[in-house]
């Protein structure tokens, strides 16, 4: 099976799982960071075997999508593409752009 493919069908199952949970937008974006963690802690092992790789739009899409904390943890963690440009600026302006959504959201919903 195409690890890409794997990949978007994790995340399927993963936004049917948080529907199903107590608080299913804050169980979304639990459950996304530790999936995206474990996607690129699978994308530095395909790159170490010469395996493979995660396409790099799609590590983006999973930290636009709200997986971004899990994103930078594996960054750090498994030292993956944390010197590689231009992925590193897309991936900082996907981070901003998430922060912002949500301050926005918050704004919204907050009582006045």
């Amino acid at each position: 099976m195409n690890l890409n493919y794997f990949c978007y069908v994790l995340l399927a199952f993963t936004a049917a799982g948080s529907a199903l949970l107590p608080h299913p937008l804050a169980m979304w974006f639990v459950l996304v960071s530790a999936l995206t963690l474990v996607i690129y802690g699978a994308d530095k092992l395909a790159a170490r075997k010469a395996w493979r790789r995660v396409p790099e739009a799609t590590l983006l899409i999973f930290g636009v999508v709200g997986g971004w904390p899990g994103a930078i943890l594996g960054q750090q963690l498994f030292r993956h593409k944390t010197q590689k440009q231009p992925f590193k600026t897309y991936f900082m302006i996907t981070v901003i752009l998430n922060v912002r959504a949500a301050a926005g959201g918050l704004a919204i919903l907050a009582p006045d």
